[in-house]
């Protein structure tokens, strides 16, 4: 036989395999019932806020490298004007809280702190965005789980009061959705909360880093007025 055919064959029984492999998948959900609908439902939800969250809160898209030095760099120069404010506004979250601050550049530093506090809140509803969601599908897969147990022992007991305990193949479908359901959950519940604790803690690191920067504008922007003549 030629290495051709031998290929031909070995390709065809991969492909089979992966064929019979997502036919007992599919059977697997079968046999968990109704409830497998929500779980999977669920799975698709968190697994695109983990993505989705991993993406919005990397470190460099929120607090680009260096960005407060170049700003500061562009007040001294006198070199910052409203397109580039807007610019800065636009480009990162810190950016949104250095920008609310330079607005308010010439004013008591007293304004200039309320304008970046009162900025800072919206940036870290907007970090936090979806992360209530993802804590909401950690809590409840595990109870639709259960659900799905309890159902699925309604479903034992009912056929042993019908038939009896002579035939296990009676009894199986509804160990089978027990425990199907119960595994389901379970596989959803744990990456999801996961996610929500690891998610948490990063977004609580952004925001502490992001007083650190804006805090050091306001410095070096207070200092430089207490500095300027009259």
């Amino acid at each position: 036989m030629t290495t051709f055919d031998m290929r031909h064959i070995e390709g065809g029984s991969s492909i089979f395999r992966v064929f019979l492999e997502t036919e007992y998948m599919v059977e697997i959900v079968k046999s968990g019932g109704w409830l497998m609908a929500p779980i999977i439902l669920c799975a698709i939800i968190a697994m695109g806020i983990i993505l989705e969250r991993f993406w919005t809160l990397s470190p460099k898209r929120v607090i680009p490298a260096d960005l407060t030095s170049k700003v500061w760099g562009w007040v001294k120069k006198e070199q910052l004007d409203q397109k580039q404010i807007q610019s800065l506004h636009q480009g990162s979250a810190l950016g949104q809280i250095l920008a609310a601050g330079l607005i308010n550049r010439d004013q008591e530093r007293s304004v200039m702190k309320d304008s970046i506090e009162d900025t800072g809140r919206h940036v870290v509803h907007e970090l936090e965005r979806y992360l209530e969601t993802l804590g909401t599908v950690a809590a409840i897969t595990p109870l639709l789980g259960l659900l799905g147990t309890v159902i699925g022992m309604v479903e034992v007991f009912t056929a042993i009061t019908t038939h009896g305990v002579g035939n296990p193949t009676i009894l199986a479908g509804g160990i089978a959705q027990a425990l199907i359901t119960t595994a389901a959950g379970l596989t959803v519940a744990i990456p999801a909360l996961i996610g929500y604790r690891y998610y948490r803690t990063r977004v609580d690191t952004l925001v502490v880093d992001m007083e650190k920067e804006a805090i050091k504008l306001v410095e070096a922007l207070h200092r430089r007025q207490e500095k300027a003549p009259g």
